[in-house]
């Protein structure tokens, strides 16, 4: 059933990058190397947007198999929808949403700018190897300054015992940060997004006349009548 959903997840995002996506300037020249280059960082992203989905739809799955269950408790066909699904599809979205954003967006973006080293053979493989080096010097950039940064706010075994511990502390930790980043993005970018919401769908609508004033239309329009008759 995971795979089943992820592969219909992945589908469903390759036909969104492909719409969208732009050409860029080596897709139009035949060239093999860069052809691959491109397929390669295309089934990344594709891969991070499918991962960014499930974790999306995953509360709304919850709460919709809960409900289904709670409808139809003998019935035999739905009891696939259970407390144990559910829990290995949030397992599997935190494992592959730390994987997605620690190496597969950094290793798709150093990819696809790559060139292999100075004196390599060119290829594949020589872009690999560049973009490993890259994505690992960066890596021990980021554990340095998280490091420096925990040693200035609390110097003591509990904190470096949790940057020792990379799986059980450190991951979770960067997970929430992100995501406390993209909450607070998400409040900021919200207000604008709702004012111009309004603003288009007032320029759209026509506005409702239902407190008017009728009888000062009409006086209006006499003495406009009034005007126009004097005039003539």
């Amino acid at each position: 059933i995971c795979t089943l959903v992820f592969a219909s997840l992945y589908i469903l995002c390759h036909f969104i990058i492909t719409h969208f996506k732009k050409h860029t300037d080596f897709t139009a020249v035949h060239d093999d190397e860069d052809a691959a280059v491109n397929r390669i960082a295309l089934g990344l992203c594709t891969f991070t947007l499918a991962v960014a989905l499930g974790a999306v739809l995953l509360l709304p799955f919850s709460i919709i198999s809960n409900e289904v269950l709670l409808s139809f408790p003998q019935n035999y066909y739905i009891q696939w929808l259970n407390g144990s699904l559910v829990h290995g599809l949030w397992n599997l979205v935190f494992l592959f949403s730390n994987l997605s954003l620690v190496f597969l967006m950094p290793f798709a973006y150093f990819f696809t700018e790559s060139e292999g080293f100075a004196g390599s053979k060119k290829g594949i493989m020589a872009r690999v190897y560049e973009t490993s080096v890259v994505l690992l010097l960066l890596t021990l950039l980021v554990l340095g300054m998280v490091w420096v940064a925990s040693a200035i706010v609390s110097n003591d075994a509990a904190s470096r015992q949790s940057l020792y511990d990379l799986w059980e502390y450190y991951l979770p930790y960067l997970y929430s940060c992100i995501s406390l980043f993209g909450v607070l993005l998400l409040l900021l970018c919200t207000p604008f997004g709702l004012s111009t919401m309004f603003t288009v769908t007032g320029k759209l609508l026509v506005k409702p006349r239902l407190l008017e004033d009728l009888d000062e239309q009409l006086s209006c329009t006499r003495l406009e009548e009034a005007a126009v008759s004097r005039r003539i």
